[in-house]
């Protein structure tokens, strides 16, 4: 049995949905800054991402600073080995990476679990192996509340992680791996400050 949560936050006994903003509608890539290696496309409302010959991968990143955040999205694998994820505040050792996809260093799918550059996977998220539909389209929820990550998968919490000293501003990122051959496609792309 999956259960689906709603997302709110309590805040003095009262429950606050937070205000959600469109950053990906299907036309453009107007709130970010897009590489100019041709690996971020758009068409038919999905935001297309494959490595080019080179492989070198690229980061999209928000044109906007976040401080406490969530970000919702629908992700699909396509093609690959797909090492793909979402940066949480920028990308250095005080961030963590949500990954989407398979591990490089692990060589196995830790889609929802945290990433720190130079630390690895402190905590693998649960429950993605029965959550995950590798041939479709799923949606994940990624916040960044303080030091704290929680992820949701298709609507159920699979990891929860506090990171001591995190970055708490910087922008929101979504990585194409390098030295991959694969492709993943988003849509509805919405990040809401809390």
């Amino acid at each position: 049995m999956i259960i689906t949560l709603t997302f709110s936050l309590t805040v003095f006994g009262q429950t606050k949905k937070p205000d959600m903003q469109v950053v990906f509608d299907g036309k453009n890539l107007n709130h970010w800054n897009v590489p100019d290696t041709g690996e971020w496309t758009v068409k038919n409302g999905v935001l297309t991402v494959k490595n080019n010959p080179q492989k070198k991968g690229s980061t999209l990143w928000s044109k906007e600073i976040y401080g406490d955040f969530v970000i919702e999205l629908d992700f699909r694998f396509v093609q690959g080995t797909v090492d793909s994820g979402i940066f949480m505040r920028g990308e250095d050792e005080k961030n963590a990476q949500i990954q989407i996809g398979i591990s490089g260093s692990l060589k196995r799918d830790m889609t929802g679990s945290p990433y720190i550059p130079g630390a690895g996977y402190p905590i693998e998220a649960q429950r993605v192996k029965k959550l995950l539909k590798p041939k479709s389209w799923n949606r994940m929820r990624a916040m960044a509340k303080g030091n704290t990550y929680t992820v949701w998968l298709n609507g159920v919490e699979v990891m929860n992680y506090t990171l001591k000293n995190a970055n708490l501003n910087g922008p929101v990122g979504l990585q194409l791996h390098p030295g991959k051959e694969m492709a993943i496609d988003y849509r509805n792309i919405q990040i809401g400050s809390l």
